[in-house]
């Protein structure tokens, strides 16, 4: 029986590692540089197919920058890049640049506090007034007496732009609040300050911050994908044009099923083609 349990162990690893050679096959005898920026949610997703591609064709380069949802599709319609990441869909006027999208998925927005802050369930109404500044000591909800420190992302960012649509109702943002450039820097700067308060893709929180339920839900992949936790938006990839080459191995790679292994391994819900 230790023997046919041992075969079937190697059988079963030996099938793993022909699907994931497969899914790379198709950049065999391919060369040439593929340049990408835009959300920052999508970087860990990107980041790693791009190894995977690169060690299995080291003549294939491929760069990853971030900037935002903003800077993604401003740069690909311009040309300056070969794939433009936002986190929301395109806008008419971007999409009128001949931008075709690919939603590759699914990724909640949640408010994120500092893993030492004892508030642990918010409400949506709070956070419109919290944001809006008119809620301004931690006391007032339950929490220490301390100042809330408001953290915020730029105008460019796919992620703000589904906070302040679906959470905060458009409502606007008090203009003292804290800027920070990518998800990556909001997670650092929240769990930096016990006050703190900012908001991010929940593929992003780990144990160095908190996502306190919201409206008695709490933000997780699970929640997510039922609709029970309403604030999600889809990732995409954009083009200009439809996509050739080494663009479109790139895109078809990210929907296979390693690379729908690398969306759910960086805390997201992958979608199919």
């Amino acid at each position: 029986m230790r023997l046919h349990t041992g075969l079937f162990a190697l059988l079963i690893c030996g099938l793993a590692a022909f699907a994931q050679a497969s899914d790379l096959d198709a950049f065999q005898d391919q060369s040439g540089t593929l340049n990408i920026a835009g959300g920052t949610a999508h970087i860990p997703v990107m980041k790693q197919a791009a190894r995977a591609i690169m060690t299995a064709n080291p003549n294939i380069r491929i760069t990853i920058a971030g900037g935002g949802s903003g800077v993604g599709a401003q740069q690909v319609a311009k040309g300056l890049v070969t794939i433009g990441n936002t986190g929301r869909a395109l806008k008419p006027s971007e999409a009128a640049h001949g931008l075709i999208s690919f939603p590759f998925a699914i990724d909640g927005v949640a408010v994120i506090l500092n893993p030492d802050n004892p508030v642990t369930q918010l409400t949506q109404q709070q956070v419109i007034g919290i944001y809006a500044g008119r809620i301004d000591n931690w006391q007032a909800l339950g929490g220490d007496d301390r100042r809330i420190n408001l953290f915020t992302r730029d105008e460019a960012s796919g992620t703000r732009a589904v906070f302040v649509k679906k959470l905060l109702s458009k409502q606007p943002v008090a203009t003292f609040a804290n800027v920070v450039a990518s998800n990556g820097a909001m997670k650092t700067s929240v769990a930096r300050d016990p006050g703190a308060i900012g908001y991010s893709s929940v593929g992003y929180i780990d144990d160095s911050v908190r996502a306190p339920a919201l409206d008695g839900v709490v933000p997780t992949n699970e929640a997510c994908a039922s609709g029970e936790y309403p604030i999600v938006r889809k990732l995409y990839m954009n083009t200009k044009g439809e996509p050739q080459g080494l663009t479109r191995s790139f895109i078809d790679f990210v929907y296979s099923a390693q690379g729908a292994e690398y969306v759910r391994q960086s805390g997201y819900i992958p979608l199919l083609q």
